[in-house]
């Protein structure tokens, strides 16, 4: 049985290629490409001096912090890490604007720094590959990974019949 809202939609099927498709084409550029250009990054956390196995994937725009229903959702919740209860709720955001990355201070408690010479407090600074990160006590190794060619748009669904 097809709704009769469907019935005319022009989706791809076995009779019309996926070039048929209304939305075929319409993101062509960017659509296939990470926001970063070439990379997607991703958050370290670093405890004792070392690099631990914990990772959490940025996609920009991120909001790190503590998820607090009276706040909203984040997109990185640090509440279950040992070192969250010094992070704020929303403590910091990561962007990517024209391949540039950048790590701006939310307004937070206990600070974001970065480190340079030495720990630096910082509204807003750019961010590159192997810049440690502490957000109040907690440390995170920021990582640029190259993309191995385009990512693949999601794969179109046929609709149930």
């Amino acid at each position: 049985m097809v709704d009769d809202h469907m019935a005319d939609a022009n989706v791809a099927t076995e009779d019309a290629p996926i070039a048929d498709h209304p939305h075929a084409g319409v993101a062509e550029e960017g659509w296939s490409a990470p926001v970063g250009g070439s990379h997607i990054a991703k958050l370290v956390v670093k405890r004792s001096g070392a690099e631990t196995d914990v990772e959490f994937p940025v996609n920009p725009p991120c909001v790190i912090g503590r998820f607090d229903p009276a706040v909203g959702p984040i997109d990185i919740d640090l509440g279950s890490m040992p070192e969250g209860s010094y992070v704020s709720r929303k403590h910091a955001k990561i962007s990517c604007e024209e391949g540039v990355w950048k790590i701006s201070d939310m307004g937070s408690s206990n600070g974001t720094f970065v480190l340079r010479q030495d720990f630096e407090k910082v509204d807003e600074t750019d961010l590159n590959d192997g810049d440690e990160i502490a957000l109040g006590n907690a440390r995170f190794v920021f990582h640029l990974v190259p993309t191995e060619g385009p990512v693949p748009p999601p794969p179109m669904v046929a609709p149930p019949e």
